[in-house]
């Protein structure tokens, strides 16, 4: 018995003693487990700050990207475009040109020919109207030289 109370007396002793190291243990493992989690908050927002800040400049690169992109497109387009509008109009211009000159050569070729069939015509009905009195004074010509002739052959007086 007094072995067994002494173990009792001891018991109370060891059960504090074993509280208090459970205790000791709980508090030691809510002080890491508090650590651990602040360090994990921590860590998660300074991984979001990045990442929210790595975001922000990707959209501003992106953004700054794009509109120089589309600078380069728009002028690349108003450039093309006032390209062919100017070789447009240059061609324009030409054949404008070109149809004004072959009509000024049309026109003064066709005043040139009309010019010499009305001078062929007047001439031809000159030549035409002259001809009949030209003809007229041959046949009657001829006919006083072909009546001298034969006169003249019957006279004995030929020349």
């Amino acid at each position: 018995m007094l072995g067994a109370a002494a173990f009792t007396l001891t018991l109370p002793a060891a059960h504090a003693e074993e509280q208090g190291a459970v205790n000791r243990a709980w508090n030691d493992t809510r002080q890491a487990t508090d650590n651990a989690w602040d360090k994990t908050k921590s860590g998660s927002e300074k991984a979001w700050d990045k990442t929210k800040q790595g975001t922000s400049n990707a959209w501003d690169k992106t953004k700054s990207g794009s509109e120089k992109a589309w600078n380069k497109t728009k002028e690349g387009t108003n450039n093309a475009w006032d390209k062919t509008k100017s070789g447009s109009e240059k061609a324009w211009d030409k054949t404008k040109d070109g149809t004004s000159n072959a009509w000024d050569k049309t026109k003064s070729g066709t005043e040139k020919a009309w010019d010499k069939t009305k001078e062929g015509t007047s001439d031809a009905a000159k030549s035409t109207k002259n001809w009949g009195k030209r003809t007229g004074k041959a046949i009657g010509n001829w006919g006083d030289k072909a009546g001298k002739d034969i006169s003249n052959t019957f006279s004995g007086d030929s020349k």
